[in-house]
């Protein structure tokens, strides 16, 4: 996979936003990529740009609102392929350890 992007989508309302994520994150089963949602967002993987654009556009349409906000950041590497896990691994690399804490 060579194009790797961070989504977040939802719809601004005061109350729990979980029902319409989770329209979000099942729009994207449609489509020809690979995601991990976290606590802030969907980190999402496609073979190109426009299988990513294409599932994005899907998740924001699939949420429910009068207004829905969605930010989203790729990472478009061009030279060759690497994963996200193998963008972590770099840095878990460097740290010598895992790239998480225990509290």
């Amino acid at each position: 996979m060579s194009v790797i992007a961070m989504l977040s989508t939802a719809p601004v309302i005061e109350d729990s936003m979980a029902e319409e994520v989770a329209k979000a994150v099942a729009a994207l089963d449609d489509y020809d990529v690979t995601y991990e949602t976290n606590p802030m967002g969907t980190v999402i993987e496609a073979d190109d740009v426009d299988t990513l654009l294409d599932a994005v556009g899907a998740a924001h349409k699939a949420v429910d609102g009068d207004r829905v906000s969605t930010f989203l950041k790729i990472d478009d590497k061009r030279t060759r392929d690497q994963s996200a896990a193998a963008k972590v691994e770099a840095v878990e690399a460097e740290l010598g350890r895992e790239a998480t804490s225990e509290r």
